[in-house]
């Protein structure tokens, strides 16, 4: 094909237009330097070779610049799919799809546009086949590198921020092909920010102290990370750039190719979607706020620590990790089956180690002298038989590990430092400061700590001290370790607990359930004797329950099973005016008394020990469990005899199945220090229990 010139040379003015159409957004600024290289006498083939495009490409925009002048630069209505989509859209879709649908023409056939239009839109967001690893929203000006955490919404009929917080990337590859962000949280955001949208304009009331006041409070709350305000709308009622300058913010743009609600959902599905504290619980409070009468005014807790770096100062133990647990080296799932076998035993020789594990000789013989290497288990004396030689004893080896374990209670501070056995090396306990802040609380729990640390007497082992696993009250979000609303605890409602206590103590800490924590302990202190399932009836300030089913802990999806007094108040068929089940005085040991005068309202422990028995007997009745296991600070002295002959009474008499078993109700074999015990035992249950996934 010849070379198709400019059939007359642009006027300077209409030189002008092409020259500023090439510096321009793109595709026409392609399209105007075609013509511009054409107008300087260039044949095709160097125009393309210059411009790397192919020549056909060059042919296409002569001819059509030839034929309507710069007018013909500009894209055409196109038939069938359209070109262009909400790029938020596209994100979201992209995060929330399973990873064998995240193909960009699998996308484009379910948002009914080209494969181009989806290209084009995770390129600009940086979301390369559904990673969120370094995903950015592209604002103007442009957010940067690094992760992007959604902190606070504003919202009013007239005004609707979005503040997004910024931070370097960590080495966590996390990506969206293998967390994908909650569905129904972000569903629940949509409706409820959707609703808010559609409410009518009142007053026009200025809402220049209500901004003021949100960006104020979002800066206290989030003093040391890059803040960045989103206006999806605004008025010039607010000043909002002298209000970002005063909080040191920095105010963008949206997104041209995105709408209000497709851009909220998109950097939630980023956040949620590359990091495991943003929860569906942050979602759902989200659009709880949203849900509520205009003005909304939301600000997220403050953000998980950054993983320290460098030796850790107290008894050389190993730096924090965001929660994780220091996993001693273990190698193969066959290694925790050893160690958990020599563990209920007490002693035992790798015969009947490999009898009770149906492992090899061999394989036995292999780990135990790879766990007696590193010191994990030791060797007793040799127990002689009457045919061969005699055989050889391994236990585990009590100072392996250790672990800190922390109960919180409304009144006291309970510290305790754990070896392998359960035993208490060492242990602490405080009133709890009256101080209503957070920062004083927190303070304390780390203060208490490190005296427990300090009182061992003897320095740890560096690669055997496991972490700090801290007890509190439910409702507790364990990914995130933020205590939620704890009974007669409301100066830590809503607080970082593990991010905080990382940053002071460096070392791995989890934050665990109460009851659930009494659980665990008892079944590593407990060995063969709690080598089954039972339900973990735990009397503190409230009763929770504790689960273990087919050999592990039952958390449930939120971690917090066991509210055990609402099951309670549904038995017993006691109810709120509004229908919810009643908080029960029962339910409270802490307030029990032995005996009472009739004219005195506070129930006796028999009254609380028959209460408790029915909410025991739906338990049982549910589970069809063996075992009931009742402690905590509470089931002391006359009082556990009273609790355990009321409970066996109502699981057995009662049960719909208790003609085919029987079901025995025993005192724990932990101290009034149970939750303290078992928040250390979660550490050695998380390190050295089989379990297929290490996660659970």
């Amino acid at each position: 094909m010849p070379d198709i010139s400019v059939a007359d040379e642009p006027a300077e003015a209409e030189l002008d237009v092409l020259r500023e159409l090439a510096q321009g957004p793109q595709p026409r600024a392609l399209r105007a330097a075609i013509v511009l290289q054409a107008v300087k006498g260039r044949q095709n083939a160097e125009i393309a070779r210059r411009l790397g495009v192919s020549r056909q490409t060059v042919v296409t925009w002569r001819k059509r610049y030839a034929a309507e002048g710069a007018a013909g630069l500009e894209d055409r209505p196109i038939t069938g799919r359209p070109g262009l989509v909400d790029e938020g859209d596209v994100i979201t879709e992209t995060l929330l799809a399973r990873p064998d649908q995240r193909s960009t023409r699998s996308l484009a056939r379910r948002l009914g546009c080209s494969h181009t239009a989806i290209a084009t839109a995770r390129r600009r967001w940086k979301l390369d086949q559904g990673h969120a690893t370094r995903s950015v929203p592209p604002l103007d000006p442009a957010l940067g590198d690094g992760e992007v955490w959604v902190v606070g919404v504003y919202h009013d009929p007239r005004h609707t921020l979005v503040l997004l917080a910024l931070r370097p990337a960590s080495d966590d590859q996390t990506t969206a092909s293998t967390i994908e962000a909650p569905a129904d949280a972000l569903a629940a955001v949509t409706s409820a920010f959707e609703t808010s949208l559609a409410e009518p304009v009142s007053s026009p009331r200025p809402a220049t102290g209500r901004v003021a006041a949100f960006l104020a409070a979002a800066r206290r709350l989030h003093p040391s990370v890059p803040l960045h305000v989103v206006a999806l709308s605004t008025e010039t009622d607010v000043d909002l750039e002298a209000h970002c300058a005063r909080g040191h913010m920095t105010l963008h743009q949206p997104p041209d190719r995105t709408g209000t609600v497709s851009f909220l959902r998109a950097v939630l599905a980023l956040d949620a979607s590359r990091h495991r504290s943003s929860s569906a619980r942050v979602l759902l409070d989200l659009a709880t706020a949203l849900g509520q009468p205009v003005p909304v005014l939301w600000i997220r807790e403050p953000l998980p620590a950054v993983a320290h770096e460098g030796p850790s100062a107290v008894h050389g133990a190993v730096p924090g990790s965001g929660g994780g647990v220091n996993q001693m080296g273990l190698g193969s799932f066959n290694e925790c089956v050893v160690i958990e076998t020599v563990r209920l035993a007490g002693t035992i020789t790798r015969g009947e180690i490999a009898e009770r594990t149906r492992l090899t000789q061999q394989s036995v013989s292999r780990i135990s002298r790879s766990l007696l290497d590193r010191g994990l288990l030791v060797e007793e004396r040799k127990e002689h038989v009457s045919v061969g030689k005699p055989r050889g004893l391994v236990r585990l080896r009590d100072d392996a590990a250790h672990a800190l374990g922390i109960h919180i209670d409304p009144g006291l501070l309970t510290a305790v430092l754990v070896d392998l056995a359960g035993r208490i090396v060492a242990r602490r306990v405080e009133r709890i400061t009256p101080e209503q802040r957070p920062a004083a609380v927190v303070a304390q729990i780390a203060s208490l700590g490190e005296k427990v640390l300090h009182s061992a007497g003897r320095p740890l082992r560096q690669e055997g001290f496991l972490g700090v696993g801290v007890a509190v009250p439910g409702p507790v979000d364990t990914v995130s370790g933020t205590v939620l609303d704890p009974p007669l605890m409301s100066v830590l409602r809503d607080v970082p607990l593990r991010t905080l206590l990382e940053q002071r103590l460096t070392f791995p800490v989890l934050v665990e359930k109460d009851s659930t924590a009494a659980a665990v302990g008892e079944r590593w202190i407990g060995r063969d004797r709690r080598a089954r399932d039972f339900v973990y009836l735990y009397l503190g300030t409230g009763v929770g329950t504790g689960l273990i089913l087919n050999g592990d802990i039952y958390r449930g999806l939120t971690a917090n099973a066991g509210e055990f007094g609402q099951l309670c108040a549904v038995t017993l068929d006691r109810y709120e005016p509004d229908g919810r089940p009643e908080v029960l005085p029962e339910c409270n040991p802490a307030s029990h008394v032995l005996t009472a005068p009739r004219t005195v309202a506070t129930p006796t422990v028999r009254d609380a020990a028959r209460a408790i028995g029915r909410g025991a007997l739906a338990a049982v009745d549910l589970l069809d469990v063996g075992l009931v296991v009742v402690g905590g600070p509470y089931c002391t002295g006359r009082a556990a005899d009273i609790y355990l002959s009321e409970i066996e009474r109502a699981v057995n008499e009662y049960p719909t199945a208790r003609r085919l078993r029987r079901v025995h109700v025993e005192h724990s074999v932990s101290t009034h220090e149970a939750a303290a015990v078992g928040a250390a035992s979660t550490l050695f249950h998380a390190a050295f229990t089989p379990r297929l996934r290490k996660g659970q």
